[in-house]
């Protein structure tokens, strides 16, 4: 996978203002690739943070955030454990979740000590996901490349909270996914209020070049005709 050619082609098809960032949950650090060298309150925190670049986060440096450690597959000592059960129990009594929800929210199935993030133009393992930060209007070609604005598809790839569980979601389906994330992943990344989360199977992501390079050219022609009727009502 040629990373670096990918990365602009996602960029500029999408015409994203944010790099494209990839992560992979990997068995020990690889050689070469830094540690975070300072503490985050959320494994989504770790997604802006790889904007910057390449480093590596074992299982701990998630722990600050229990929703996600689980979501992203780690084994939960006991006092994480034990704070995720309180968080989910306060959740409940918000009326932010439902305690029957608990048990489906997906998890990672891939073993690993840690996760190697960075953009993905400069990931130096293969990725497992790829995050893109969408406004509506990058999210609607988005769509159309993933197939799901296709009346004939099954639809129903788009979730909210916990926005990280679309990554599970991408790596267990094998299928492109986006989030409208959570009051975690808002306040945690920062990311603007008009911005969704959309993700990418590693292993999906050159297909997907190619799909969106259709779709961006139909829409370009769509455009030319819409701007024409448009003109005959100035």
């Amino acid at each position: 996978m040629n990373h670096p050619e990918l990365a602009t082609a996602l960029t500029d098809l999408l015409s994203l203002d944010l790099p494209p960032v990839a992560l992979s949950k990997v068995d020990a650090r690889p050689d070469g690739v830094a540690e975070t060298g300072r503490p985050v309150p959320s494994s989504c925190a770790l997604w802006r943070v790889a904007e910057k670049g390449v480093f590596y986060a074992e299982a701990a440096e998630h722990f600050n955030c229990p929703v996600g450690s689980m979501v992203m597959g780690f084994d939960l000592p006991e006092d994480v454990g034990a704070e995720l059960g309180g968080l989910v129990q306060s959740m409940c009594d918000a009326q932010y979740l439902e305690m029957a929800e608990v048990a489906k929210i997906p998890s990672v199935g891939k073993a690993g000590a840690g996760v190697v993030y960075g953009p993905l133009a400069d990931l130096p393992v293969e990725p497992d996901v790829v995050l893109l930060w969408l406004t509506p209007a990058q999210a609607m070609i988005y769509n159309e490349a993933a197939g799901t604005a296709n009346w004939t598809s099954d639809g129903g790839r788009v979730t909210g909270r916990p926005a990280c569980s679309a990554l599970a979601l991408a790596m267990d389906t094998g299928q492109p996914r986006m989030a409208l994330g959570c009051i975690g992943m808002r306040t945690f990344t920062g990311i603007a209020a008009d911005r969704m989360l959309a993700v990418v199977p590693g292993a999906e992501v050159a297909g997907f070049v190619e799909a969106l390079k259709v779709t961006v050219a139909a829409n370009a022609g769509m455009k030319s005709f819409y701007e024409g009727k448009l003109a005959q009502f100035a």
